[in-house]
Formats: structure tokens, C-alpha cells, sequence
């Protein structure tokens, strides 16, 4: 076994295990002696990559045992849904080596094409195309899998080896918030039971499912008690004056017989709020907004009042500040409010340059 230097380019050369003579070119030495010393240490395993063992795997006997060390995650309900999606769409017989990577670009481009439908009154309504970021978490399942199947010694490498990476650069510089004025505008076009959450997001920040699945006894001393985050990190959130009049207001019409804060009839209202919350921001002329832009409405009215990127990254429960440096931008505002509290503060009866603008003075055409 050998590595040579062959013009531009490092070649290895060996004998595989049935004697044949294999010479593989790689661009740096490096490649080549990395390469070189995974084939040596397959041959001593009887692993070698060339003789590939015969796969008997299927597609539906990978899912079925991915599903029983995995389904206990809390992450599993989208998951499921997806092991179900690859089944149909491969075929749940198919062997794992019959596989290619041609077969997964082209599953990429086919979720990327299908148009995402809903129906309604058995209407059945075109609501447009799967985002990419949705895309990306369906396909980041799709790799795992394979990637365990290779750790279970059930397949010998992943399709996913074979080619660039398949994820979709996803666009995630959206920051849509909301104005004073316009808070009071969807407060007002929301329904009894719908407008306490929205005040809650709010005022809080908080994600809609960790608002629609708090507990009474998750809010004491003052503060809210999260443990179960997006990030898997518990977080607390200090209550405000105002968020505590909200929660006075719902025990005063509900008492305490329920363990959730908001429920109906003793359950998790769920989902129930999703097309009271579009029609509310509907009435209220509002474009282009979500509920999760309620967690940017929260964090930029922070920082507008005064509070600091800091605040924000643990109020949020960013893991890192580089998270919420997108909100940078909104500290600028605050500073400007902050340094014009100091106008006057110099100025004294009868100066000539009380009234002169900074951009006349810029420009020249002030008088001396």
C-alpha cells in the first residue's frame, strides 16, 4: 500500500481483498492518507468498502426500529409523520442499498413542487408551497436515519454521502413586529378568549405553545417557570404588572378549576386559536403577520423601551446573543430617544444657533 504524488494530484494504491488492484487519485495528501488508512482499517474488519456485504434491510424494517429507540422524544409526533411519508414515497419493501442519492434529490425536489393543499367544506383549497425550512427538517430526519442505519451496521454507507448537501438555504431574516399603535388595533379585533393569549405573547415573548400548555402552578413568586423549551433549557420569565392583571382577570372569571391557564373546558385550547388569531389580524387590517411575530413585537418593544440585547437573549431563551443581534438595529432608536432627553441641557436664552437644523449646518448655511 502506497501514496504517490501524480502530478497535481495524491494517489493511493493498494490491493484490495480479492487481490485487485485499486489506484484512487485525491486533490491533497491529507485526502489520500485518510483515505488510505480507512480502506486499511475496513480490510482488517472485514469491512472493506469495495465488497459490499448483501443488504436485506428494508426501508419499512429501518423505520420500525427508528421508531422504537426514538418515538419516547417529545420531537417524535412530526417524525412519525415523516417515517410514513418516506415509506410511501420509496416504497416501505425497498431494499436500503437500492437507495441512491439520485432518488433522495429528486424526494427533495418532489416536496419542493407539491403544492400544500387544505380542505374546507370538501372544498379542497391550494394554500400555496412548503417552506423550506420545512423541507429541511423533513430531510434532516430522512439523513438520520440513514445515519443510523450505517451506526446499526444495517447498511453499509448512507445515500447521503454521495452527494452535496441537499438542505435548502432558508431565508430567516424576517423580523416583523408591531407598532403601539397597531398592538392596540389587534387587541381590540380579538376575541374574548383569544385576546389574554395574545396579550401574554406580548408581553412575555413567550412561544404559542408554551403560552397554550402553562399551568397555574408553573406562575408563582412572581415569575414563570418554563421547563419544557424549544432549546430543552429551562427559563424564567418575571411577571409584569400588567401580565399580572391579565391573570387576575381569568381567575376572577374561571377561579382555579382548571390546571391550565388557558383552556376550555378544562383542556388546552390548542389550535382552537389559530383561525380566531388570522381573523382577528384581519379585522384589524393588519398585513403580513403571524402569532409567532408576536415574540419580535415583545423583543423589539423591550429595546425600544430602554431594555438591553442582553435582557432580550434571556427573556427569549436564545442560547446564544448572535440570536437576537437581530434586533440590534432597534437599540439605535432607544439610544436616540435617550441623548435627545439631553436637548436644552447646553443651550442658554438668546443663542443664535437654538433654531439652526443639524442638516443646515452640515450644509454649510448656517449663519456664523
Amino acid at each position: 500500500m502506497a501514496i504517490r504524488k501524480r502530478g497535481d494530484s495524491w494517489q493511493i494504491d493498494y490491493l484490495d481483498p480479492g487481490g485487485k488492484r485499486v489506484r484512487q487519485s485525491f486533490k491533497t495528501r491529507k485526502e489520500a492518507a485518510a483515505e488510505l488508512g480507512k480502506r486499511v482499517s475496513l480490510i482488517a474488519e472485514g469491512r472493506y468498502l469495495d465488497v459490499k456485504p448483501e443488504c436485506k434491510t428494508t426501508l419499512a424494517e429501518l423505520c420500525k426500529r427508528y421508531e422504537e429507540n426514538f418515538s419516547p422524544q417529545r420531537s417524535f409526533q412530526n417524525k412519525g409523520r415523516y417515517l410514513e411519508n418516506f415509506k410511501e414515497y420509496f416504497g416501505a419493501d425497498t431494499l436500503l442499498d437500492n437507495i441512491r442519492f439520485v432518488h433522495l434529490e429528486t424526494y427533495r425536489n418532489t416536496l419542493k413542487s407539491k403544492p400544500v393543499t387544505s380542505k374546507r367544506k370538501k372544498v379542497v383549497i391550494v394554500r400555496g408551497f412548503r417552506k423550506d425550512a420545512s423541507i429541511n427538517r423533513e430531510l434532516a430526519c430522512l439523513h438520520h436515519l440513514f445515519k443510523k442505519a450505517v451506526e446499526w451496521q444495517l447498511l453499509e454507507r448512507s445515500p447521503f454521502e454521495r452527494g452535496q448537501s441537499l438542505i435548502l438555504k432558508e431565508n430567516n431574516k424576517r423580523l416583523r413586529f408591531l407598532n403601539g399603535d397597531e398592538i392596540q388595533l389587534l387587541l381590540g379585533a380579538c376575541l374574548p378568549h383569544l385576546r389574554p393569549v395574545v396579550e401574554t405573547a406580548i408581553l412575555t415573548g413567550m412561544r404559542r405553545g408554551e403560552i397554550l400548555s402553562l399551568k397555574w402552578d408553573q406562575i408563582r413568586s412572581g415569575f414563570i417557570y418554563l421547563e419544557k423549551t424549544k432549546t430543552n433549557e429551562a427559563r424564567q420569565i418575571p411577571v409584569s404588572d400588567a401580565l399580572e392583571a391579565v391573570f387576575k382577570d381569568i381567575r376572577r372569571k374561571e377561579g382555579l378549576k382548571y390546571e391550565y391557564v388557558f383552556s376550555y373546558q378544562g383542556k388546552p385550547i390548542a389550535d382552537n386559536i389559530k383561525h380566531s388569531f388570522n381573523s382577528a389580524v384581519k379585522k384589524a387590517g393588519i398585513v403580513d403577520f403571524h402569532f409567532h411575530d408576536l415574540r419580535h413585537t415583545f423583543a423589539s418593544q423591550v429595546l425600544l423601551h430602554g431594555g438591553t440585547l442582553k435582557d432580550v437573549q434571556e427573556l427569549l431563551g436564545h442560547k446564544s446573543l448572535a440570536m437576537t443581534l437581530r434586533y440590534a438595529h432597534l437599540t439605535q432608536e432607544s439610544k436616540k430617544k435617550a441623548v435627545n432627553l439631553l436637548n436644552g441641557l447646553t443651550a442658554k436664552a438668546g443663542d443664535c444657533h437654538k433654531n439652526v437644523t443639524f442638516s443646515e449646518v452640515t450644509k454649510g448655511t448656517a449663519a456664523n
